[in-house]
């Protein structure tokens, strides 16, 4: 069994292989963090590899402290509290270790940190980014625990603001981590269905990204690639977590998924995540249960470009071949078929119709994603009627 090794700088600087959260000390010597604040979720920070994470950066003398009050959906409340640890503590950058969830509180909390405006002025909504005093945010060291949201190659963080129980995206280009330790024996440990959500998420960002209007061929083609590394890994890592070389490849498409959908992304996550902030489920793999409805819905747009995927992927039956395909890796993986399986019922359809067509992620949909679009597409969900997407 080969597991893969490499040093990347696309995009940014990724210390990829197995044993290289060793490297984690000199990395933040390199990115100039001499009192680095590690940020992870709760569940993790008990946990061995966190344990071994803050060992390491303590053996090697520098002033550590771990800050863990995340929930699994961040909140502007941990960010607050996270923002009040890294001043007290006098640290000069982030070590942003785990999933989705404490990767993007640590790199939120390494940009506000400085910032004399309040957060959701820099939301990402057109040029508000421009509003951050750039030299005042810190660097992060990224490390990710799963393989899914790819945020550690990303420059924006998802936070739910509490007031109005919305996902918000917000964003600066140096919040893209100055390098990144992506170990894949640090996701040994994942649950299956852990492993089938964040990897159905690293495919969710890959086929919107694959499938958004918007003329990025270099993205593309990551998100092609990153699909065939999926279909063929993904099942082997849910099967046997311990198959280092399935791990290695998931991390890969992470990575991947994260740097394709800077082409866009569309109505998968436009509806997943106010699911998410209302019903606390799981980001990917709610992704992964709206992914064949929105398939469906987008077919007009997207037949030929799916055909042509299929064809690169060695799928038969061009569109309806992929789509069976993602049918039959779902239930491989354990993905339910619907939304009773996330235990969301339908007494919040019209809130969350509205919220999905004011998501950032809306926009880049194939076919416009309209009030009546995402509500049809969240009752198709919901019942479990493929052919009611159309």
């Amino acid at each position: 069994m080969n597991t893969p090794t490499a040093n990347w700088s696309y995009p940014t600087a990724v210390r990829f292989g197995a044993g290289r959260i060793n490297e984690l000390a000199d990395a933040c010597s390199a990115a100039g963090i001499v009192r680095p604040l590690l940020v992870t979720d709760a569940g993790l920070a008990s946990l061995p590899i966190t344990q071994q994470a803050h060992g390491l950066l303590k053996d090697a003398g520098l002033p550590v402290a771990l800050f863990s009050d995340v929930q699994s959906n961040p909140v502007e409340g941990n960010v607050e509290s996270g923002i009040a640890a890294y001043r007290a503590g006098k640290h000069d950058g982030v070590v942003a270790f785990g999933g989705g969830s404490g990767l993007d509180t640590g790199k939120v909390i390494a940009f506000a940190a400085g910032q004399r405006r309040p957060l959701w002025d820099f939301e990402d909504i057109g040029d508000w980014w421009t509003r951050a005093e750039a030299d005042r945010i810190a660097p992060v060291v990224a490390v990710p625990t799963t393989a899914g949201t790819g945020s550690e190659v990303g420059r924006a963080g998802v936070i739910t603001q509490e007031s109005t129980q919305t996902k918000k995206v917000i964003f600066h280009p140096k919040m893209m981590p100055r390098i990144v330790i992506c170990d894949p024996e640090l996701t040994v440990g994942m649950p299956p269905a852990i492993t089938a959500g964040t990897g159905m998420d690293a495919l969710a960002h890959c086929l919107e990204a694959y499938c958004a209007p918007t003329y990025h061929p270099m993205a593309e083609g990551i998100a092609v690639e990153g699909m065939r590394l999926i279909f063929e890994n993904l099942p082997k890592a849910v099967a046997n977590g311990r198959d280092l070389e399935a791990r290695a490849h998931m991390m890969s498409t992470a990575a991947m998924g994260a740097a394709a959908f800077q082409k866009g992304l569309g109505a998968i996550h436009a509806l997943s995540h106010p699911v998410g902030a209302l019903y606390h489920t799981h980001h990917g793999t709610t992704n992964a249960v709206f992914m064949p409805y929105v398939l469906v819905f987008n077919r007009p747009a997207i037949e030929a470009k799916i055909a042509r995927l299929a064809g690169f992927l060695g799928i038969e039956g061009g569109f309806d071949g992929f789509l069976d395909a993602v049918l039959a890796l779902r239930k491989e993986t354990g993905i339910p078929h619907d939304l009773g399986g996330l235990k969301v019922d339908g007494s919040r359809a019209e809130t969350i119709s509205e919220m999905a067509i004011v998501d950032p992620t809306a926009g880049g949909n194939p076919v416009p994603l309209t009030k009546e679009g995402s509500r049809k597409l969240f009752e198709a969900a919901l019942s479990g009627n493929l052919a009611a997407a159309a």
